[in-house]
């Protein structure tokens, strides 16, 4: 399918939507299960091609790892330095998350091993996490003075140094890469950030037994001997998914949706703070811990919406929910103003320079973009027109739910929404 047509939509939005797992969580689950040495059964678990190639990627380096439906699957380790020397070259497809943070899992190794990936991720910047690696002692290479593409990561003639390391990003995927290599240091491994990113890997530590230390933008692990793993994982429901139906009940008019069980950990909730202040309603219902995560049910109807202005600070909080908050932006009143954004250039495609050439097919004049800004002027006429995804399935969702609350559109490589969200047309078409 090269092509997907959208319609408008001809009323409100109705329904109770179950958001698929935090692809975030859902990756850590089963890379962490595979550092233990009991049973884990993860239900709730993101059956898309992203964490599949986390699942395919322990399962080459020996874990078992046996799905019992889409959702639910066992994941038996042998133990923190039970990983086995992969037999071939591991294919994280177009993951960066499984890249990165295996990367910090295999740095303290007693073997070696070459990943590779789709084009996308040849593309995309290795060195962030590759050169505070290599601090601690880790070899690592890649194409383009270590930057690119293939990587293969090389034992280390010596035990891993734990480093203090001044991050010059917010970015869950270094630090989460430089504190699982820390578990197997020689002593503390501590990572300050400029801002506090997602902390995901920090929760799910602390539920495996590790000591970790947290203050303010400053996390601390120190050496593991043993993971305790948990009998069982339930993964919440990803904000990031349930952001495109935030948005599109926000901004269809007449529509009302509730959806269950979604994750709010609070280094995620940042579309929830910048939708409430372009006066979106938003109701949180029945909080509750799940898998130590915080989760709610979430209730969106229609509302009137006006620009906002925010910048790098919350950014590590919504980075992947720019593309939607930008289609919320079209419609709000005013102008929004997006500054800090430059990680935008770096993601599956640039999607800051993406934004603004698919928006301004369907609302000419609407998107503007300079370096690490972007802006949005809202209230334009909206068109029907044809857009391109790039292949970016944030991009493609983003887009849609722009097409069916304006004029319609048509989107070119639809299908990339495989790569998180495998349901999200269906879903989409129950709701309209």
């Amino acid at each position: 399918m090269d092509k997907k047509k959208i319609a408008k939509a001809s009323g409100g939005l109705h329904g109770t939507i179950d958001v698929p797992g935090d692809k975030s969580i859902s990756h850590r689950s089963v890379m962490f299960s595979a550092l233990g040495d009991t049973p884990v059964h993860i239900t709730n678990f993101l059956h898309a091609q992203d964490c599949l190639s986390t699942a395919a990627c322990m399962k080459s380096l020996g874990a078992e790892v046996r799905f019992l439906n889409e959702g639910e699957l066992m994941v038996t380790g042998h133990g923190l330095h039970g990983l086995q020397e992969p037999a071939g070259i591991i294919d994280a497809g177009n993951s960066g998350t499984t890249l990165r943070l295996m990367m910090g899992i295999l740095a303290p190794q007693p073997f070696l091993t070459t990943f590779t990936g789709d084009a996308s991720l040849h593309h995309r910047p290795m060195g962030r996490v590759i050169e505070p690696l290599t601090r601690m002692g880790a070899c690592i290479y890649g194409r383009q003075q270590n930057q690119k593409l293939p990587i293969t990561v090389v034992p280390s003639a010596e035990k891993l140094h734990g480093i203090t390391y001044q991050s010059p990003v917010a970015s869950a995927q270094v630090k989460s890469a430089l504190l699982l290599a820390g578990m197997y240091a020689d002593g503390n491994t501590t990572v300050i950030e400029p801002f506090r990113s997602r902390d995901h890997t920090e929760q799910m530590l602390e539920a495996f037994g590790a000591e970790v230390e947290r203050e303010g933008n400053s996390v601390t692990i120190h050496p593991v001997r043993t993971f305790q793993a948990p009998e069982s994982i339930h993964v919440p429901g990803d904000i990031s998914s349930a952001a495109y139906w935030l948005v599109a009940g926000s901004i269809v008019p007449g529509s009302s949706l509730l959806l269950n069980h979604v994750g709010v950990n609070p280094t995620r909730t940042g579309i929830l703070d910048v939708l409430k202040a372009m006066g979106a309603k938003l109701e949180i219902r029945n909080r509750r811990i799940s898998g130590g995560e915080e989760a709610a049910d979430i209730r969106v109807e229609s509302s009137f919406l006006h620009g906002v202005s925010f910048g790098a600070e919350i950014m590590p909080r919504l980075i992947d929910e720019i593309p939607i908050i930008a289609v919320a932006a079209l419609f709000a009143d005013g102008d929004t103003v997006i500054t800090g954004a430059g990680e935008l250039r770096v993601k599956e495609t640039d999607r800051l320079q993406a934004i603004v050439d698919q928006f301004n097919q369907l609302a000419p004049g609407a998107a503007e973009g300079v370096e690490d800004c972007l802006i949005i002027h809202g209230g334009r006429p909206l068109q029907q027109a044809e857009v391109f995804s790039y292949d970016d399935h944030r991009m493609a969702m983003s887009l849609a739910v722009l097409g069916m609350a304006g004029e319609g559109a048509v989107l070119r490589q639809p299908e990339c929404v495989n790569i998180s969200y495998p349901q999200f047309y269906e879903t989409l078409a129950g709701l309209c």
